[in-house]
């Protein structure tokens, strides 16, 4: 690319690993924005809990050198819909037959657990193959504690999980399918 002054650019693509489910999360956060300008929820998507070990300040302002994780996070987000608590966790995968229980940590399952104990709406979103999956959290531990299967096949999710379309706005409508399921 020419700049002024000729100055030469060159791109140069950068893969990075750190953030593969980013673009499942990119979409629920535009959802969540669209739904929350609209009035129809109040979803948000819940910080890390982190704790500041070391900082030093530049001219910017305050910059963190160190960190630590406070404690284990929940699922990532919650809020309230339709008078209802929500929950749910977004997770993405490449494999092509089935989704890996080990890419949801014990701790989220006990809180999945806890959820449904008291009454809340509680999911997964799941994104593999292309398509965008809804499991409630009533069929994942339905799955975890009837099967010996440490992975959830891909016909588990196309029988028990609603498939979510992206479209424009919102960019994923998960709503629309927690009103077929929950309501």
């Amino acid at each position: 690319m020419q700049y002024p002054n000729h100055i030469q650019k060159t791109a140069h693509k950068v893969i990075n690993y750190a953030n593969r489910g980013m673009d499942l999360e990119d979409c629920i956060n535009d959802s969540n924005a669209y739904y929350l300008e609209t009035n129809r929820a109040l979803i948000y998507k819940k910080p890390t809990p982190i704790g500041i070990s070391k900082a030093s300040y530049t001219t910017h302002g305050r910059r963190i050198d160190e960190g630590y994780f406070l404690s284990q996070s929940t699922l990532d987000y919650n809020g309230l819909y339709k008078g209802s608590y929500i929950e749910f966790e977004a997770k993405e995968t490449k494999q092509k037959t089935s989704f890996p229980i080990a890419n949801i940590h014990e701790h989220q399952i006990k809180h999945v657990r806890r959820v449904l104990e008291h009454g809340g709406i509680v999911f997964l979103l799941i994104k593999m193959n292309g398509f965008v999956f809804l499991l409630k959290g009533s069929d994942l531990i339905t799955f975890i504690d009837n099967e010996t299967r440490k992975s959830i096949p891909f016909e588990y999710l196309e029988k028990h999980g609603t498939i979510i379309k992206e479209q424009i706005n919102p960019a994923l409508n998960y709503l629309d399918a927690v009103d077929k399921i929950y309501f």
